[in-house]
């Protein structure tokens, strides 16, 4: 079965709406799934691997193993910046989405790849890393933390890119934020991802100027789609 991959720039939308959106392709892709099981292979319906990017207003997310702690602020303060606050069934902590960050979802049957979970937020990382290294900005992994970060093992570790993911029946949701010309302000009112000693960064502060966030949505795009592809031997 040959792993295809559609590409979907949802632009700029508040975090509700994309989520509610990314449920209803995330189910829709469950329940084919389990319908094709009780098919024989000749009836069987193939629903197309999503990659969605999005620019959400201001907003921070908690995933389920989160502490709330970590958010250190109040309701009347998150309004104060024009905030919103959701708690949500991804992996990790406490993170911030806005504007000049790609968020990114894919909605990937990881069957269709021959991988698994641990396996397929490495090669988002990877993406990413790859990608960067394309900018001159030398990015890798810190041990026992999931993203991409600049400077993993050095006194001045920070993170580019956050990655929370969920999965059912091996089909994945949320997915990674990489901030390219992010507000990088906003992370001090939380701890990011959990984390009380290392910092964040973007594109934007490391290259010294605002980075043209089309163009580094269309080459992530296409390393994303040429990585999985090359993964899923497609």
């Amino acid at each position: 079965m040959k792993a295809e991959i559609e590409y979907l720039d949802l632009e700029k939308l508040e975090f509700s709406k994309a989520w509610e959106f990314q449920e209803s392709v995330f189910k829709e892709r469950v329940e084919r799934k389990l319908q094709n099981r009780t098919l024989p292979e000749k009836d069987r319906h193939y629903l197309k691997n999503l990659l969605l990017f999005v620019e959400h207003p201001h907003v921070y997310t908690l995933g389920k193993s989160g502490a709330s702690n970590n958010l250190l602020i109040n309701d009347d303060f998150l309004k104060k910046i024009d905030a919103s606050y959701f708690h949500i069934d991804r992996g990790g902590d406490i993170t911030y989405h806005g504007p000049g960050q790609i968020v990114g979802y894919p909605i990937f049957d990881l069957d269709q790849f021959g991988i698994h979970l641990k396996e397929y937020v490495h090669s988002l990382e990877e993406c990413i890393i790859l990608f960067l290294k394309e900018m001159n900005i030398d990015a890798g992994r810190l041990t026992g933390a999931t993203g991409v970060w600049l400077d993993p093992g050095g006194p001045k570790a920070r993170k580019i890119c956050a990655i929370g993911v969920k999965a059912s029946r091996f089909i994945t949701m949320h997915g990674f934020a990489f901030n390219v010309n992010t507000n990088l302000d906003y992370f001090s009112y939380i701890n990011p991802c959990g984390f009380t000693d290392k910092g964040v960064t973007s594109m934007k502060k490391e290259l010294g100027e605002v980075q043209d966030i089309a163009k580094v949505k269309s080459r992530l795009k296409d390393i994303i789609i040429s990585y999985f592809k090359e993964v899923a031997g497609s």
